[in-house]
């Protein structure tokens, strides 16, 4: 019943609870012969915990028994709150420093996915952020991320620069030679467009990699009022 873990919330607090729990406390209702903290146990175990339940798309949770499609919505809207808590979010106007900041914004996004996603942030004269786009999904080559795809946002909103995103499933953020190789295309691009590419941040579980600071060749220097260097690969806490 979900009485149980509601009274628990109310007497003990939600640090209190058990994964299954705060699950049951989302999805609210049962189904034909199982309670709402059944389900929840169905989820968590079709996952393998809360990192894997991370990972899950809404076709996934569908098909676990039990969870139809308002429980899904609101799993997956759940899930998206909790990730967008999790990360500094790159808003409109602010100003990027350094990649931890790139880091911090798109860690929580694309730490679980176990698919590559390549991302491109637009920047005004400033280097503040007009906004972000992804831009293709699957393993990087010079193929998938074409310099049409990536720099037609940019021309479109008269973007002055801009900084390329993609992030390792592996966990490792050590660049691969076909990420090294998109980025010098795409900076070469950007150099005859006169829309420099300022850096390439690879994100991944154990931390991130900007080939600027590993020492990729640039058109333009690196961001305004940029913070202290970053190694290549170094892990982030937090």
């Amino acid at each position: 019943m979900i009485d149980r873990p509601r009274e628990r919330l109310a007497t003990l607090g939600a640090e209190a609870l058990s994964d299954a729990e705060l699950l049951a406390l989302l999805i609210r209702t049962g189904g034909p012969g199982a309670d709402a903290l059944t389900i929840a146990g169905r989820i968590l175990g079709a996952s393998g915990g809360l990192q894997g339940l991370m990972r899950m798309g809404p076709g996934e949770l569908s098909a676990t028994r039990g969870v139809g499609p308002a429980k899904c919505a609101t799993l997956v809207a759940s899930l998206e709150v909790a990730r967008r808590l999790a990360g500094r979010r790159l808003e409109a106007g602010a100003t990027i420093r350094s990649p931890e900041d790139v880091y911090r914004h798109f860690h929580p996004q694309l730490r679980h996915l176990e698919q590559e996603r390549f991302h491109v942030i637009l920047l005004d004269g400033r280097h503040r952020v007009l906004r972000h786009t992804l831009v293709s999904q699957g393993t990087l080559t010079a193929s998938l991320v074409h310099p049409r795809e990536v720099f037609r946002p940019a021309l479109r909103e008269s973007a002055a620069a801009l900084i390329l995103v993609h992030n390792h499933p592996s966990g490792d953020p050590t660049p691969s030679r076909e990420d090294e190789e998109v980025t010098e295309r795409l900076v070469r691009a950007g150099g005859i467009l006169g829309i420099p590419v300022l850096d390439h941040v690879v994100v991944a579980e154990r931390g991130y990699c900007s080939l600027r600071e590993r020492g990729g060749s640039f058109d333009a220097g690196r961001p305004a009022d940029a913070g202290r260097p970053v190694d290549a690969g170094r892990p982030v806490d937090g």
